[in-house]
């Protein structure tokens, strides 16, 4: 396979999955209502979850959307464990706990989930700058890349489905670790605002490297209108295949 013909397969693959980043379940279903049944996959974060609890991603599977729980989950290897054989209950596709908790935590979280839900592994949030990234973790970072590769070989070890990290680092994580499936946040338009992400990416320059998810916040969520930007994405990715 060439290099084209790689890039290409890798952008039909790319799964593209939409930020309902709201305060409440009726937000949700309004968003939802506007951008239509394309909107298949999606995501529950913090806020969300949080101000509705488990019944947003009951009503969410019920409707027929996949869910990924992007709940970032760090805490000892025990309630970790206990917390992912409860998403996994919930039947989220995905969920989301820190490389930073160390393998046993990561390991256990995989453990607790089972086959039926995906670990992915949070490596070096988007929001970060190298500087600000070796400030939080007080020691220096000399490259992003190799931050995010050396958690990558934890989510390897512990057979975590995949990782989270920038479009940045997606070729090298593919290629030093091929079995990982990427999800890739800070997804912008060409020429769009960055908001408060600091490494973004096109979704065609992340499908191309090999991401697997593509998670689109603002750029398809904030638009005018969300059915036509989500659209208009979908289509770019088919149109490398």
């Amino acid at each position: 396979m060439t290099s084209d013909r790689a890039s290409a397969t890798r952008a039909l693959r790319a799964q593209p999955i939409i930020a309902l980043d709201v305060p409440s379940l009726d937000a949700a279903f309004a968003l939802l209502d506007r951008l239509g049944p394309e909107a298949d996959f999606v995501k529950v974060g913090l806020e969300l979850f949080t101000a509705e609890g488990p019944q947003v991603v009951e009503r969410l599977r019920r409707d027929g959307r996949r869910v990924f729980l992007d709940l970032k989950l760090h805490d000892i290897p025990n309630t970790v464990k206990g917390a992912a054989q409860r998403a996994a209950a919930m039947d989220v596709q995905l969920l989301t706990v820190h490389g930073y908790g160390g393998a046993a935590m990561v390991e256990a979280a995989v453990e607790g989930a089972g086959a039926g839900t995906g670990i992915l592994v949070v490596t070096v949030l988007t929001s970060f700058e190298r500087g600000a990234l070796g400030v939080a973790l007080g020691r220096e970072v000399p490259e992003m890349g190799a931050e995010v590769l050396r958690l990558a070989g934890v989510a390897s070890a512990a057979r975590a489905h995949g990782i989270v990290c920038s479009g940045h680092e997606v070729a090298a994580v593919v290629s030093t670790y091929p079995a990982l499936r990427p999800l890739v946040p800070g997804i912008r338009l060409s020429g769009g605002a960055t908001h408060d992400q600091a490494r973004v990416v096109t979704p065609e320059q992340a499908a191309g490297d090999g991401a697997a998810y593509l998670v689109l916040g603002r750029a398809v969520t904030a638009a005018q209108d969300p059915a036509a930007a989500l659209a208009s994405i979908r289509k770019t990715l088919k149109a490398g295949s």
